[in-house]
Order: C-alpha cells, then structure tokens, then sequence
C-alpha cells in the first residue's frame, strides 16, 4: 500500500524531534552535584585526578549527557553543607546532588542527633529543587567507641530510610586498611586510589541518571 505526504510527514516531523532533543541534552547537559568535604575536593592531589573529575570524565566517554559540578569543600561539616547547600542548588541547578559530608562531623565527636538534622535537611532542600540524591555515608575507626561509632553509621541508614534516598553506606569501603592507598595521614586517599572510589560510588549513581 503506497502512504500518502499526509502520512509520511508526521513521521519525518517526529524524527526531526528527536534529533533536535537529542541535540539540545548534548548541547545543554544536566548537572550532577558533587556536595562533599575533603574526601571529595581531592585534598592532598591534583584536581583532575579526584573521583569526581574521573566521574566527569566517565560520563564523557559513556555519552551520558551530564556535567559534574564539584562544589566538596576541605574541613567541611554538616552544618557548613546545610547552610551552604541552598544557594548552591540555586547557583547549579543540578539534578542529581551526592551528599558525602559527615567524616568532619565524626572526627570531631559532634553529636548524631545533629549529624541526622543536617543530613535530612540538605536532602530535603535538593528533593525540594526536584533534584535526585544520593546518599554517601562514613565509618569511623574504633578508637572513637563502640557506642559511638554505631551510631554514627546508623545516622546515614537512617536517614538515607526515612528520607527514601539512595545510601552508599561507606565511601572508603574498596580500599579497607591498605596503607598504601593513604596519604601520609592515614585518612585522604591517594591519586591512584581514586578510580577504585569512583567504580565504587558507581552502581549506586548510574541508575539515578535517568
């Protein structure tokens, strides 16, 4: 059956689209938030050699349309992010915000209650912006007590819960207690350690980039 211009434009039209939308992700990306203390402004080494600049790099050669703001800050707290974070989403617009703050917040003893309030209230305030988020949590070492330290950990799974936000419960975990992946002070990975962090934080972004 021979189809008719009437029949045939539609379609033409439609791909037309397509292609134009296709053009405008790839010209306009999405933003990725990476929202972060030391761990993830790459203390210590070159920028381009921490996870997020390698994140950046990775959604480059995958052809996912999303450029990656680092707005991490060495020394930073859960209040420091909380009272940041609104002018930051403000300023990037992003999409998708990782929150990995919370280490600063366990060397320094503050108490979890506090730890919770701030981490629930930054979740809130990207969801509030429609943005997805991810959830990264800490460990702390066994000298700051047993007491503590479990319930530190829970602070991030219950929130992550509550909240129903996806946690990656331990930003270090791939590299255990190899000295070798550590700065000289024993707490800031190094350069080459930084790829095994990425493919870890990996599983748990990709499905948020939608």
């Amino acid at each position: 059956m021979m189809l008719s211009m009437a029949h045939i434009l539609p379609a033409w039209l439609l791909f037309a689209a397509l292609l134009s939308g296709a053009a405008h992700a790839a010209a306009n990306p999405a933003t990725v938030l990476v929202f972060g203390d030391s761990l993830s402004a790459g203390f210590g080494i070159a920028q381009d050699q921490a996870w997020p600049s390698l994140l950046s790099r990775r959604l480059h050669t995958t052809h996912l349309p999303y450029t990656v703001v680092n707005a991490s800050i060495s020394g930073e707290t859960t209040a420091g992010g909380r009272s940041r974070l609104p002018e930051t989403l403000d300023r990037f617009k992003p999409v998708v915000v990782i929150i990995a703050l919370g280490a600063n917040d366990g060397l320094r003893g503050l108490p979890t209650d506090m730890l919770r309030d701030n981490l629930r209230a930054m979740i809130r305030a990207a969801k509030a912006k429609k943005a997805r988020v991810l959830l990264v949590g800490m460990r702390l070492p066994p000298n700051y007590g047993a007491e503590y330290t479990l319930a530190f950990a829970k602070a991030f799974a219950g929130v992550a819960k509550q909240e129903k936000v996806t946690l990656l419960p331990f930003l270090l975990e791939p590299l255990g207690a190899d000295i070798a992946s550590f700065q000289a002070d024993g707490l800031h990975p190094v350069a080459a350690a930084q790829p095994k962090l990425l493919d870890h934080v990996w599983p748990a972004l990709k499905p948020l980039l939608k």
